[in-house]
């Protein structure tokens, strides 16, 4: 019997070295060198017009004339401004049917982070400028700014002084600045999906 706890009590190293040596291999396993801010940091990421922030693209719509596509956005734009996010003010204030020209103002929060114990978020405000023509429409998204920490120590950003590569990207280009970060990572976000809905209802079939 003593020989046979003898012979177990030998053995455990082994066992742990084993145990040790699957740890270690599974720590030098490759690493991911992606950096997941890419799309933050890429070049033209958060553009400027005339030392504005300001973003700016043209939606091709085939088979659909001006005045189809100003009808798709209006009706998509009045839903932006009355949807839960936004806050008092939201509105299309501009509806040229003969120019086919539409302009909205939006007040809408920006959420960071949103938890039991925490809420992160910022009042966003921005203009969105659409000119239609036949099979196409030039969308604006313009005129940015941000009021944060509204319930405690209200601070207000201009995007040209806190979302611009000058203020918050390092000079390398390869990091963002965390103060600022999390404001140009969601702007471009939301900018990505105004930009994206509206190409997908201008191209539904």
């Amino acid at each position: 019997m003593k020989k046979f706890l003898i012979a177990i009590l030998m053995a455990m190293p082994v066992i742990a070295s084993a145990q040790d040596n699957t740890w270690e291999r599974i720590e030098q396993e490759p690493v991911s060198t992606v950096n997941p801010d890419a799309k933050y940091l890429a070049e033209g990421a958060v553009p400027e017009v005339d030392g504005k922030v300001c973003w700016q693209t043209t939606i091709k719509a085939p088979g659909k004339s001006a005045q189809q596509i100003y009808d798709i956005l209006l009706k998509q734009m009045e839903k932006m401004v009355n949807e839960p996010n936004q806050i008092a003010n939201s509105a299309v204030a501009i509806k040229d049917a003969d120019k086919h020209e539409l302009g909205a103002v939006f007040h809408e929060w920006l959420v960071f982070k949103n938890t039991t114990l925490s809420l992160d978020r910022t009042q966003f405000n921005f203009q969105l400028i659409v000119k239609c023509s036949d099979e196409q429409a030039d969308v604006k998204i313009a005129h940015i700014s941000y009021n944060y920490d509204i319930e405690r120590k209200p601070v207000r950003y201009n995007a040209e002084e806190w979302i611009t590569d000058k203020y918050a990207v390092n000079k390398k280009h390869t990091k963002l600045y965390p103060l600022s970060a999390k404001f140009r990572r969601k702007t471009i976000d939301r900018k990505d999906f105004i930009f994206n809905k509206f190409n997908t209802l201008l191209n539904d079939k």
